[in-house]
């Protein structure tokens, strides 16, 4: 199916910034990688990239609850003074992104592509595209033009994980992408937490798993902000 019926170009006035690796911009955690990103492209306020980020990813066929959940857990650390990260997808990525824009001035939100910066996959998250890039922030590794590959988003989840002081994920088949990013974390020494759900959902079986092998049990904010304490001091850089 042609790409066009997938994405659509981010109507803005406003050209990306592209930051390269080595620059006084450029993340610091992002260095933890082995194959850090040589360059970034971003639109938003950069100085946002500072701010202590976790990240929420989970199902694009999150149930009601699942939903609920990932918009009570966003906004609760986004409260705390943290800056939510996550994919840009449907479902528990979206979920995320909008429960921190609701919240208003002082609350804010990174979309991490698997696209170029200029492209919204999937294109009925245009709107929300264009209310992160203004009130928060858009990252891409790719050039501009750069449109959805498969191998795109493995590689964004990397990116998503390494910004990370922690992932929560929020249902998660047991083959999602959503336990690449937790994994990734976890070989990154970030603090992983996963939210059980019913057993009976096969979008719990991911979750279950990952507390199987040592993520965190999470059911509210304060469970992540407890353990992340450390990280979450005002002085933190």
């Amino acid at each position: 199916m042609a790409q066009n019926c997938f994405m659509q170009i981010l109507p803005t006035p406003n050209a990306p910034t592209c930051i390269n690796c080595g620059s006084d911009d450029y993340p610091r955690r992002l260095y933890d990688l082995f194959d850090p990103p040589e360059s970034l492209y971003i639109y938003g306020e950069i100085a946002l990239l500072k701010k202590p980020m976790i990240a929420i990813v989970g199902s694009r066929s999150a149930s009601l609850e699942g939903l609920k959940n990932a918009r009570l857990i966003a906004q609760g650390l986004s409260k705390a003074g943290v800056l939510i990260v996550s994919g840009l997808a449907i479902g528990v990525d979206s979920a995320a992104h909008h429960a921190v824009l609701k919240l208003g001035p002082g609350h804010f939100t990174a979309a991490v592509l698997g696209t170029g910066i200029d492209l919204v996959y999937p294109r009925q998250n245009t709107s929300l595209s264009q209310a992160i890039g203004q009130r928060g922030l858009l990252i891409s590794e790719l050039p501009p033009g750069a449109g959805p590959k498969a191998w795109h988003f493995p590689r964004r989840n990397r990116i998503i994980a390494a910004l990370s002081l922690g992932v929560v994920v929020i249902e998660a088949a047991k083959m999602s992408g959503s336990l690449i990013t937790a994994r990734l974390a976890a070989d990154l020494g970030r603090e992983v937490f996963a939210i059980p759900g019913p057993i009976s959902n096969p979008n719990s079986i991911g979750c279950h798993l990952l507390i199987q092998q040592g993520a965190k049990l999470a059911f509210r904010p304060e469970d992540i902000l407890e353990e992340l304490d450390f990280c979450l001091k005002p002085s933190f850089k």
